[in-house]
């Protein structure tokens, strides 16, 4: 008996470190776990939010150009329907898959694209069309500032509504006369 006391504590030693052995083995693995769920969930909602861009971006690069009479209309409208299909199976991502700041972005975006897609099924000119554009351009600056921010990407602001504008100003205002010569 007098051995086994001797030994208690041993004993005691070797199971209290096995038992700390399986717990911190458990723990890592279980983060570890919860890591790569969270990699996996992440590179899944990107793919959704690009795919979800392109095809929006599409809809609404393709009504913009019918708005202002740059390519044929038939044709044109076709290929309207044929991006609004795409964009509706992407919206279902985004949903499934988004989060409550990016997909509320993405309505917006998605909502602002549709006022130019409206105009451009319409067929008339309509002098809120400079306003429409830059309300979708807007809404896409959210819609990538939400999605960055919601997938962790850092880097600053991406906006390009307003250098899209002063892009456009540049194009429309008068050239400055030429200075009189001497």
């Amino acid at each position: 008996m007098d051995s086994l006391a001797a030994q208690l504590p041993a004993l005691l030693g070797v199971l209290v470190g096995t038992i700390g052995t399986i717990v911190a083995t458990s723990l890592a693995d279980r983060s570890r776990w919860r890591r790569n769920q969270t990699v996996r969930w992440d590179e899944r909602r990107l793919d959704a939010y690009v795919e979800f861009a392109r095809a929006l971006k599409e809809t609404h690069t393709i009504a913009s150009r019918l708005t202002g009479g740059y390519v044929d209309r038939d044709t044109a409208l076709a290929a309207l329907a044929e991006a609004d299909f795409r964009h509706t199976l992407a919206w279902e991502n985004v949903l499934l898959l988004g989060d409550a700041p990016t997909v509320t972005a993405a309505r917006a975006w998605r909502d602002s694209v549709w006022e130019v897609e409206r105009l451009a099924r319409d067929g008339q000119a309509d002098a809120d069309r400079p306003m429409l554009l830059h309300r979708a351009n807007e809404a896409r600056d959210a819609f990538y500032h939400a999605a960055r921010g919601g997938l962790g990407v850092g880097g600053g602001s991406v906006a390009q509504a307003e250098l899209l504008v002063s892009r456009l100003n540049l194009r429309t205002d008068p050239q400055p006369a030429a200075p009189a010569e001497r």
